[in-house]
């Protein structure tokens, strides 16, 4: 009985240290270091002067509504309803050697986590088996010179180091805020390629039917030139009017070779970006299958800086820097490491295994460092000055998507439609791409229409792009 309360004593005696080194190392981790939440920034109600109006006008044929306040939709490429569209983007995001990598490189960082954790907040056992059987020297005044003899050694040594300035704790809680940052970067990463995949394909759908809407262009310039140098034979047209058809015809069949290697260029990339080899590059879409999103999601500005993962990144650097910090300024001040072994040992079996062979150590280490040539005091100002940096990039970043991020696409965009519309009915004298003849007439409005619809898609993507991350 009496050792039972002795053991219990001697619990509650070792537990008022324990708790004050776990409420010295709490405390710790908040007073080392900069302040580890990002500055505040101003959230303004919207991001113009004048509030955005709830419905943009209409744009090939959709007149697209705005939602303020929804939160974004992490697939927007489905938004324009193109099952074509969504198969090659989950294509590009399955097969991107780039995105595997960097989901390896996050894999490797995270096991890193694991192992630095391990080796700083729990105690290290090991267990060691050493026979050896030795031929030594003796000594001066025996008679033998030499002597042949076995030793047995068996110990569990055990260690631990009290982090009683939160040094090991900041350091493992930088290293999440930098694997943190890296999952971030992961995910801009993948909007990053799946976006580059969205313009390709609309790149290469506009560039396609500008190709064959040309080489319309050009079959019926040569087929006027043609005819007018057959009028003129027979006199009824002037010998420039034969030269103007002829060079009409010559320039729209000079735009053709450009035309086609810039969409052999953008199908190229657009292989390149599905993780394909360039004669596998995939048939262009057609602009007909892009169907403009009716409804557009816009966070309002404080949301929208919570949402798109280089933001969130940035704020992980910010805190990751001033832990950094944080750790280097706690290792300038004392650490405890205490050990102990226990083990059995002797000149042979027999004694390796009676009582008389056990063996056994304890002790304590305490170190404060004092001269290390400054390095100690140089990493700390090292992570300062990289946590200043971190803020400086948080703050432009933050305050260049404030001002630009949703205002001025619409207007680009909404109106760019109606243009080509306006300009295709100018009369045949004013508009100098347009001819008298019908089909060529019919033919140039096509080419316009192909033109500013794709500039009309590529506006409303800049813009889902902006909202999304």
């Amino acid at each position: 009985m009496m050792a039972m309360n002795r053991a219990g004593y001697l619990a509650g005696y070792l537990k008022r240290p324990a708790l004050a080194a776990l409420t010295l190392t709490a405390a710790a981790c908040g007073a080392f270091g900069p302040d580890r939440e990002p500055p505040k920034m101003p959230s303004p109600a919207h991001y113009a002067v004048e509030a955005q109006p709830a419905q943009l006008p209409l744009a090939d044929g959709v007149a697209q509504r705005l939602d303020t306040g929804t939160r974004p939709f992490p697939k927007w490429w489905t938004m324009y309803q193109s099952d074509a569209l969504n198969a090659l983007v989950d294509e590009g995001l399955a097969k991107s050697p780039s995105l595997a990598a960097a989901q390896s490189t996050l894999k490797a960082a995270r096991e890193g986590l694991r192992s630095q954790i391990g080796q700083n907040m729990l105690p290290s056992v090991d267990v060691g088996f050493s026979p050896t059987r030795q031929r030594a020297l003796g000594l001066p005044m025996l008679s033998r010179q030499t002597f042949i003899y076995n030793v047995f050694a068996a110990e569990v040594q055990t260690s631990y180091t009290f982090d009683f300035f939160g040094a090991a704790v900041l350091a493992d809680r930088a290293l999440a805020r930098q694997i943190q940052q890296q999952a971030y970067q992961l995910e801009s990463t993948r909007r990053a390629l799946a976006a580059n995949i969205v313009v390709a394909t609309i790149n290469a759908a506009s560039l396609q039917e500008q190709v064959t809407a040309t080489e319309q262009l050009v079959a019926l310039g040569e087929h006027r030139a043609s005819q007018t140098a057959d009028r003129y034979r027979l006199g009824s047209v002037s010998y420039d009017d034969m030269l103007a058809a002829e060079q009409d015809a010559a320039n729209a069949a000079a735009t053709l070779p450009a035309l086609r290697a810039q969409a052999a260029a953008v199908r190229h990339a657009q292989a390149v970006l599905l993780g394909r080899t360039p004669d596998q590059a995939p048939e262009p879409l057609t602009l007909d299958a892009l169907h403009l999103p009716d409804r557009m999601p816009v966070s309002v500005p404080s949301d929208l800086l919570h949402q798109r993962p280089d933001i969130l990144a940035a704020e992980a650097a910010v805190r990751a820097t001033a832990d950094a910090a944080g750790a280097a300024t706690a290792s300038l001040f004392p650490s405890l490491t205490l050990s102990a072994a226990y083990g059995r040992g002797g000149f042979d079996w027999s004694t390796f295994t009676s009582p008389a062979g056990a063996i056994w150590s304890v002790g304590a280490s305490l170190t404060q460092p004092l001269f290390h040539g400054g390095a100690l005091v140089a990493r700390k100002h090292q992570y300062e000055a990289m946590n200043i940096r971190a803020l400086i990039l948080l703050s432009c970043r933050q305050r260049r998507i404030e001002r630009g991020s949703a205002q001025p696409a619409p207007r680009r965009g909404r109106g760019v439609l109606h243009a080509a519309r306006y300009r295709v009915a100018i009369p045949a004298g004013r508009y100098p791409v347009l001819c008298d003849a019908d089909g060529r007439t019919a033919v140039s409005e096509r080419e316009c229409s192909v033109r500013s619809r794709a500039r009309g898609a590529a506006c409303r993507y800049g813009r889902i792009v902006r909202v999304h991350g």
